[in-house]
């Protein structure tokens, strides 16, 4: 297997223009393009109206009966205006429904792709392995799930439309000029090609440009979110000038890489209003001069001269457009290459139902390495037999840990040019085999770093059936996606099992202590809690799943002595029945265990009882002695 390193994006999505990539991917939403894309260019066919009644109502003033409208039927100047009149009523009445109906398609459209845009990529961002967590800042990927998606939603929001209104306003006002008057409408439109072509060079120069951007907020986002985390070491530390000194500096660089986009991107319109304002002296000038030889109505002169403003000064803004365009198609690269990441670790396809787990664990002749070359795990032989308890100790970098890890497929095992380096199996199956879901639903573990989630006692510790509530075969609807019934089947867990699990932890006791019990809000992380009390909520969490294997990776190393005895007895009474690995630096939490695993440089190297081990007077024996302070007592007399 491969070396645990993070999966690259997909290399053919990625090569094609974002905008493509981003309309393949909102394919289902195709109708809703299509329909707002019809108000829009509606809206703004009857926003160009005006310009045509005000020539009529001119032709009307100068021809009376001779005007275009007499020759439609209505003769006497005043039914003319009068015309004009309910024209324009009914003009701008469906000039504003239009407006309306595509404010909404647009804005809804932005909100639905917003929506699953986020979801999809969340969902996507929790199927990757672990290095992708622990080799990237987690602010880079919230800027991605939270500042890109906003992003491309304020496009969608508004530039959109604006682009579809301009290539509206360039074919209709175009086809009137034509009509009108040729000789004008080359003149009016000549400056059209120029700012195209200026447009689609300041696309080139400026996307870069916000890419990195994009990619300096990341950076930014990912700082901040760190500093927040860390904020009680930063306060222990008295650090706080520094770090605020460190984001001033992220922030700093954020500035000067938008200030490089701003000066292109402000420099646009002004440059594009000279080229424009070529155009439509042009227009207004030989127009005048056709009116005055008279081989132009004054009608269709007003016409045209209020047409050429609608014409070419949109064109200015075009600008601003294209600046929200960029940002959103940065920012759509940003996610979709996250969605495009193929993730290192694919889970099996052979279902393993929870209640026909025993628990044989075995690892044969497992090698890992987080970097390549540098293995954790050499050619690991280690056999754990089901329904026992087993300890697995070692110094510090010894491999204790990765040993969870990869049972649990954070990670794979194998490294480099090492592909066949050994297997995990469960029951004698390869657990690359099985369903990763399935696999993780066998297991319940207990790390020294407990995660609470900011919420009460009583959710967090019913949190432990998620799995099994999100398990297809318990569902209603086998394969029916993840919903508002899976956060209400939590909520509706019976207080009576969370008690029954918190019970059996040795939690409830401290829990109906807490100002409002088992509904107390534990904070973020559960800051409000010891770390004791930390431990148990999670022993009992990991009690309420269930599980057949039961894992404490470090539970009781950095808990005092009477939360260690509490845990000690709920592992005795949880290990009945069920196959229990408990990594402890602390050995009187793993002296009772059915083997003693001691691992040193990757491998084990001895493996007992505690008696048997103590006995052989080894590397297990010497830790046994300096933490019963027999060896620093020896040390001292030497």
């Amino acid at each position: 297997m491969p070396a645990a390193s993070a999966a690259e994006p997909a290399a053919e999505p990625a090569t094609l223009h974002p905008l493509r990539r981003l309309l393949r991917y909102a394919s289902a939403h195709r109708r809703t393009v299509a329909v707002a894309s019809t108000w829009s260019v509606l809206n703004k066919i009857f926003d160009l109206a005006p310009p045509f009644l005000i020539g009529a109502a001119v032709d009307v003033v100068v021809q009376k009966e001779h005007s275009l409208l007499a020759s439609l039927g209505v003769v006497q100047p005043r039914w003319q205006l009068l015309a004009l009149a309910a024209a324009t009523i009914v003009i701008w009445t469906l000039e504003s429904l239009f407006e309306y109906v595509q404010a909404i398609d647009w804005r809804n459209l932005a909100q639905s792709l917003q929506h699953e845009l986020r979801l999809d990529a969340f969902a996507h961002v929790q199927t990757l392995e672990m290095a992708r967590f622990e080799d990237r800042s987690t602010g880079v990927l919230l800027a991605t799930l939270n500042d890109d998606v906003n992003q491309l939603e304020r496009f969608l929001d508004g530039g959109a439309n604006d682009l579809i209104q301009l290539a509206t306003t360039a074919v209709v006002i175009g086809a009137a000029f034509f009509m009108l008057s040729p000789q004008v409408a080359w003149v009016a439109i000549l400056p059209v090609p120029f700012v195209i072509w200026g447009s689609l060079a300041f696309q080139r120069r400026i996307a870069p440009r916000y890419a990195a951007v994009r990619d300096q907020n990341a950076a930014l986002s990912g700082h901040l979110a760190t500093a927040i985390s860390g904020i009680a070491t930063i306060k222990s530390f008295a650090a706080e000038r520094f770090e605020a000194e460190r984001i001033g500096r992220e922030s700093e660089r954020y500035r000067q890489t938008n200030r490089l986009a701003i000066r292109l991107s402000s420099a646009f319109s002004p440059l594009i209003r000279m080229v424009i304002v070529v155009g439509f002296l042009s227009a207004l000038l030989l127009g005048g001069l056709l009116t005055i030889d008279g081989r132009l109505s004054v009608g269709a002169y007003s016409v045209m001269v209020f047409l050429t403003q609608r014409l070419l000064w949109p064109f200015t803004r075009l600008g601003q457009v294209l600046d929200l365009y960029q940002r959103a198609m940065a920012s759509t690269r940003r996610i979709l290459d996250l969605l495009d990441t193929q993730p290192a670790v694919v889970s099996g396809e052979a279902p393993m139902p929870t209640g026909q787990v025993r628990g044989e664990i075995v690892f044969d002749r497992v090698t890992f390495a987080y970097h390549a070359g540098h293995p954790v795990l050499r050619n690991l032989d280690l056999r754990i037999p089901a329904a026992s308890t087993a300890a697995i100790v070692g110094m510090t970098g010894s491999g204790k840990s990765t040993i969870v890890k990869l049972l649990l497929r954070f990670y794979e095992s194998g490294i480099g040019e090492c592909e066949e380096s050994g297997r995990i199996t469960i029951d004698g199956r390869d657990i690359r085999s099985v369903r990763m879901d399935d696999l993780r639903r066998a297991v319940a573990l207990v790390s020294q770093d407990v995660f609470l989630f900011h919420g009460t006692v009583r959710e967090n510790i019913a949190y432990g059936l998620i799995g099994a509530l999100d398990d297809p075969k318990s569902r209603n609807e086998p394969g029916a996606p993840f919903g508002d019934g899976l956060l209400r089947a939590v909520d509706a867990v019976p207080l009576e099992r969370v008690i029954e699990a918190a019970l059996a932890a040795e939690a409830h006791e401290f829990v109906v202590r807490l100002p409002h019990g088992y509904d107390t809000l534990v904070g973020e992380r559960g800051q409000k809690l010891s770390g004791g009390q930390r431990q148990r909520i999670a022993m009992a969490r990991a009690v309420l799943k269930d599980a057949p294997i039961l894992v404490l990776d470090e539970a009781t190393s950095s808990v005092d002595n009477e939360t260690e005895a509490a845990i000690q007895r709920s592992l005795a009474r949880l290990a009945v029945g069920r196959t229990v690995i408990v990594i402890a630096h602390r050995l009187s939490t793993v002296r009772h265990a059915d083997c003693i695993h001691v691992l040193s440089e990757g491998g084990v190297v001895e493996r007992g009882t505690h008696d048997e081990l103590v006995e052989r007077d080894g590397i297990y024996a010497a830790l046994w002695r300096i933490q019963t302070g027999a060896g620093a007592v020896g040390t001292l007399r030497r």
